[in-house]
């Protein structure tokens, strides 16, 4: 019998930092740097999603940004397949953006109000210069009944539009290009109730027909279940658990994971898998001087005096199941975490 075939890894991100000065705050006092990024690794298989999630602030849109390169990466490397994207500049860059593309947080400010929808979809085509000007309007009515919008809409403009129907217009203008790599940056956050659904359903439903691999930046729990089939965990610019979506949520390790899942509320008013809200207290530290120990320590319910003290890199716990926790221990075939959403 033949053993299954190892998905093909599309990103591979290997020690990533996206570091910024910031300006001086007098004459002899050294620069600040916000260390935004700081240490990323995670690499995506072929037609799959991963969901980087965290609260506002962990780093992980600016991870998304700097894959793309539209952030200034510090250090470290981003492979594309086969390419460095890192080593790409100039034309060269430009021409591996066909290969990647983004969908947006807000479907409100991402269109030109000046610009009729077709055009907006047809923009890529015509400045990547792909195909004939006839295949181009071909292309985008193609791309228009693909994301569930009428011919007739290519004519008007975004103000008339509604909020999840602006979502469909950007995502058939990344799709324009047919990228292998979609980056979906919160990109039902700003919407309905009602319509984030449908545009879930709707990159689901893409993914399966065009075998899109998609990079997923939420803060939404029950989105990212919904949706993705792996899960990186940031807090302050770095992972502290990564794990398929099934073992994940049957049972997440890292104590910010465990507090981030007790706040998952349902339909019911109550929260998802928790018997009670694991609260925390205080603010993250400031990414200009990140503690030297866990970045997590001086909130954390589950800490000791060594957390603060001694950095913890991430270790696999069981197969594919990475944390980056002391506290985690590792009991024969079993996981105990530090802190669990059920009352013991």
């Amino acid at each position: 019998m033949n053993a299954p075939a190892v998905p093909e890894t599309l990103l591979s991100v290997t020690d990533l930092k996206v570091h910024f000065a910031r300006a001086r705050k007098g004459w002899f006092e050294p620069p600040e740097v916000v260390k935004a990024v700081d240490g990323v690794s995670f690499s995506v298989a072929r037609g799959r999603t991963l969901a980087v999630v965290g609260e506002s602030g962990s780093g992980k849109t600016t991870t998304a940004l700097s894959v793309l390169r539209l952030a200034p990466v510090t250090a470290g490397t981003i492979r594309l397949g086969g390419t460095d994207l890192g080593a790409l500049d100039g034309e060269a860059l430009r021409q591996a953006r066909r290969r990647m593309q983004i969908v947006f947080q807000d479907p409100y400010s991402s269109l030109n109000p000046r610009e009729r929808a077709g055009s907006a979809v047809r923009a890529p085509l015509d400045l990547m210069q792909v195909g004939t000007p006839a295949e181009r309007s071909d292309r985008v009515a193609e791309l228009f009944a693909a994301v569930g919008l009428r011919p007739e809409q290519q004519q008007l403009f975004p103000h008339q539009f509604s909020g999840g129907q602006r979502q469909r217009i950007n995502i058939a203008r990344a799709l324009a290009t047919s990228p292998e790599l979609v980056v979906c940056d919160e990109p039902v956050s700003a919407l309905d109730i009602a319509i984030r659904a449908q545009i879930l359903n709707l990159l689901a439903r893409l993914q399966r027909e065009l075998g899109l691999t998609y990079l997923f930046i939420s803060h939404d729990m029950a989105v990212v279940e919904h949706l993705c089939d792996d899960i990186a965990v940031m807090y302050l610019g770095q992972i502290v658990e990564r794990a398929p979506r099934r073992t994940f949520f049957a049972q997440p390790l890292h104590p910010y994971s465990v507090a981030l899942m007790s706040a998952v509320p349902t339909v019911h008013g109550g929260r998802r898998r928790a018997a009670h809200r694991i609260k925390l207290t205080g603010d993250p530290p400031s990414p200009i001087d990140p503690p030297a120990g866990c970045r997590f320590a001086g909130r954390c319910p589950a800490a000791e005096p060594a957390c603060a003290a001694e950095p913890q890199a991430l270790r696999e716990v069981v197969p594919g199941h990475w944390v980056a926790c002391r506290r985690v221990a590792v009991a024969g075939a079993a996981v105990v975490a530090p802190l669990s959403m059920r009352d013991e």
